[in-house]
């Protein structure tokens, strides 16, 4: 891990400022770093916590982590902000030393979070995919989309990568968008259409139910889904879970949070105990891989952690750069 000057001024980087050193931030291995450190008991992730304003003018989620090895703590606060138009959302992390005690870093985190979650499903994807794996499917092109495509294009020989979305036939600019990340790119008309035959399928959509019926798929593929916060969104129906094999980013805290696995466990078809392992075990080599005897199934909440670790990889860069 690089040094970090814990004695330096803190920094204040806004959205721009962050958007400078994305192309160089490692993604992969200061997540790979953070969930070896997890497993060493060398990082703590402590419940994510929610606050409600007065009167109910909003709230703001707070994302917590400690990394030792990097002497760092801090938070990520995700205000929502009621107002007589449409609500305000931002996103803000600050870093903090293990040494001083003193002020790190205070950085805009919309761009963070997006690398990390697209990098956290990246890395399942290495550890848990087919070597062979040939053919690779996106369900949702927005941003998160666009960027789980980013992240894993280099991890297998894809021959070939579908893209569907309801309305992406109707936005020739869009479909330019993706195709330039890639030739390979195809379009798909549909859902089915996108998923046949394929060996990895990431599902990054705003539904806040199923989208995707794995029973339905014509070999059993590693299916990543991140969803989206909706009280208990999901986007593989929640009985679906008892004949995959799942994994996840974080065990000790992502059944309380993923809405698939709360009702999954609700309804009494599945269990937290099933999970296979999350990325600390896999890393780590703690847990078996999937044989692929049927669907393999891959869900991320989001931790306090990936923030602080892709917060402490931007403050590497920046204070490098000083």
């Amino acid at each position: 891990m690089n040094h970090i000057d814990h004695h330096a001024a803190p920094l204040l980087l806004n959205q721009q400022q962050v958007r400078d050193y994305l192309p160089a931030l490692p993604v992969r291995a200061a997540l790979s770093a953070l969930f070896q450190a997890l497993a060493n008991e060398r990082a703590v992730q402590p419940a994510q916590t929610l606050t409600l304003f007065p009167q109910g003018a909003g709230d703001v989620i707070t994302y917590q982590g400690v990394l030792a090895d990097a002497g760092v703590f801090g938070a990520k606060l995700s205000p929502y902000i009621v107002t007589d138009g449409r609500p305000v959302i931002s996103a803000w992390t600050s870093l903090m030393s293990m040494q001083t005690g003193q002020p790190l870093l205070f950085c805009d985190s919309g761009l963070l979070t997006v690398e990390r979650t697209a990098g956290t499903s990246a890395l399942a994807i290495e550890l848990l995919a087919r070597q062979d794996s040939r053919q690779l499917t996106l369900i949702g092109c927005g941003a998160l989309g666009q960027a789980h495509l980013r992240h894993v294009l280099p991890l297998r020989d894809w021959q070939r990568i579908r893209v569907y979305a309801p309305d992406l036939a109707a936005k020739p600019e869009l479909q330019q968008q993706l195709q330039a990340l890639d030739p390979r790119i195809e379009i798909s008309g549909s859902i089915d259409a996108a998923c046949d035959n394929s060996d990895v399928i990431m599902l990054c959509t705003s539904s806040a139910a199923a989208v995707l019926d794995p029973a339905t798929l014509s070999k059993a593929a590693l299916i990543t889904s991140i969803s989206t916060n909706a009280v208990n969104a999901h986007e593989v129906a929640p009985a679906s879970l008892a004949a995959m094999d799942v994994y996840c980013d974080h065990k000790h805290s992502t059944p309380d949070s993923a809405g698939e696995m709360v009702l999954a466990s609700q309804q009494g078809s599945w269990q937290r105990d099933r999970i296979v392992g999350d990325l600390a075990d896999l890393v780590s080599q703690r847990c078996a891989l999937p044989d692929y005897q049927r669907p393999v199934f891959f869900r991320s909440i989001g931790m306090g952690l990936q923030d602080i670790a892709i917060a402490c990889a931007l403050l590497q860069q920046a204070q490098a750069a000083q």
